[in-house]
């Protein structure tokens, strides 16, 4: 009598960060409808997460909570563990949380780069650096940007607009020119060179990053590993504000399509992507 070995069934898995409210949880709403898998939605506050999660199982969906705080590499660890352990890799990851002080503020310059930096740029660069190991075949990546880094980005200095768009930065380079703004805001040497936007930096960070990430993967040979920036336009969130054009679903849209492109997707890939349509971030005439 011969015996078949029955294949270990495995689950898919979706993380998106900062899911409890606006965009975020707009994409998870999305993804626990169109992606076959579980769809964990990640909140650094747990009650905030818990009950983002209550909300939309009352209409019949089923995402998963896990707490995440993406500023503490402990709590970056936690996750990875339990992707590793519980699911065996992961599927797609939307890096959505961020920050942005809005409106006239009293914080003084120095320290809205230090914040904004720590959450946009740093803590998302530190989270893709625990994730992508466990990035499995087929797998989507979408880091969310701005249309406020392509602005920040022509505010540059000439030599930083080559730098941040050239087709051989490494993230080494990135991760010194980041620290660069930050070094040169606090000694007051920086309105020559840099434009004085906290944010606009940070995503000039968030997308140069996603194009560098997807060339490293093709170098490592990853089978249809697939990362974009997305740009989800001006929405109606708490960070947006409510004069903007487009609701949370809308700029979810976007999100959504590029977390869940069909496999062996040439195009769009390693991308800055809005509205569903590519906008080239190395385009000269742009500089």
């Amino acid at each position: 009598m011969r015996l078949r070995m029955a294949e270990a069934v495995v689950t898919r898995v979706a993380v998106v960060t900062g899911g409890n409210k606006g965009l975020g949880f707009e994409v998870v709403k999305s993804l626990c409808r169109l992606f076959k898998g579980d769809v964990l939605l990640t909140a650094r506050n747990e009650s905030l997460g818990r009950a983002a999660v209550a909300s939309l199982e009352q209409t019949g969906l089923k995402p998963k909570f896990f707490q995440l705080d993406i500023t503490d590499q402990t709590s970056i660890a936690s996750l990875a563990t339990h992707l590793s352990n519980t699911y065996g890799g992961l599927d797609v990851l939307v890096n959505n949380a961020g920050i942005m002080f809005g409106g006239p503020t009293r914080v003084p310059f120095e320290e809205q780069v230090k914040a904004t930096m720590k959450v946009n740029f740093w803590a998302n660069l530190n989270v893709c650096k625990a994730f992508f190991p466990l990035l499995r075949p087929h797998a989507r990546v979408v880091n969310v940007t701005s249309m406020l880094a392509s602005s920040a980005l022509n505010r540059c200095a000439q030599a930083l607009k080559e730098r941040f768009t050239s087709p051989d930065i490494t993230l080494t380079e990135l991760e010194s020119l980041m620290e660069k703004f930050e070094n040169d805001v606090s000694s007051g040497t920086y309105s020559q060179t840099w434009p004085e936007t906290a944010y606009g930096v940070s995503k000039i960070g968030i997308t140069t990053m996603s194009l560098i990430q997807q060339r490293v993967l093709d170098r490592e040979g990853k089978t249809d590993v697939v990362v974009n920036a997305c740009c989800p336009g001006w929405c109606r969130t708490d960070m947006g504000g409510q004069s903007a054009p487009d609701s949370a679903e809308e700029g979810a849209d976007t999100i959504v399509y590029l977390a869940t492109l069909p496999p062996e997707t040439m195009s769009p890939r390693g991308e800055l992507v809005t509205h569903r349509k590519i906008k080239p971030w190395t385009k000269k005439r742009a500089l």
